[in-house]
């Protein structure tokens, strides 16, 4: 049985009262809230037996992957196909301001029939976002073993409604906050363990109140 831990980054100003898209931005990085959750991710996962870590090369995800990596002793291999959706000309714009287009509409009622200008459709991200998912099940072949995938909101959402057979036109149904996780198990059959698990940064918060 092949488990994967997948882990949204943490928070980053483009999160927040006026939420952006941050998309394939560079110099997007973890704010001071971001750093905390993820030192409360490496606390979490240091009792977690990790065969690996991946991470989307992007600077939030691999600056999430850092602490996890240390505590674990691991090296972090960056993989394409777990990066942010490609928004194309959306990138850094404010939700507030695109949720006024047109496209608004389809990408929140039937998401499998949009396109962003210049970007990548929801049936491309999930396409390649599963297809790296099989790839790095098909290195970890042992039979009970378990790796980290530290990825992005909307991509973690597309992976889980794949195995889960969800239809892509609902997986806005998921919520998957910063800094949470995501469990999925794969032996015959996938099975999604947990869902926006945040116990791990929570705890971490109460541990300092």
């Amino acid at each position: 049985m092949t488990t994967i831990y997948l882990i949204r980054h943490g928070e980053n100003d483009f999160i927040g009262k006026s939420p952006k898209l941050a998309g394939w931005l560079p110099g997007v990085h973890l704010n001071d809230r971001g750093r905390e959750q993820a030192n409360a991710l490496a606390e979490y996962f240091s009792k977690i037996r990790l065969r690996a870590i991946y991470s989307s090369p992007l600077e939030r995800t691999m600056e999430t992957a850092e602490p996890i990596a240390k505590v674990k002793g691991l090296s972090i291999e960056t993989r394409e196909g777990l990066g942010e959706i490609r928004y194309g000309r959306w990138e850094g714009q404010l939700i507030k301001t695109l949720s006024k287009r047109k496209l608004w509409s389809i990408i929140q009622n039937t998401p499998s029939l949009a396109r962003f200008p210049e970007g990548e459709s929801f049936v491309e991200a999930q396409d390649r976002a599963v297809s790296e998912i099989e790839s790095l099940r098909s290195i970890h072949k042992s039979t009970d073993t378990s790796f980290a995938c530290v990825s992005h909101a909307d991509v973690i959402k597309l992976i889980v409604a794949h195995y889960l057979g969800q239809p892509l036109d609902l997986f806005h149904r998921l919520i998957v906050m910063p800094a949470s996780i995501s469990i999925l198990q794969i032996d015959r059959v996938p099975r999604l363990v947990t869902l926006n698990d945040m116990r791990a940064t929570r705890q971490g918060s109460a541990d300092r109140e």
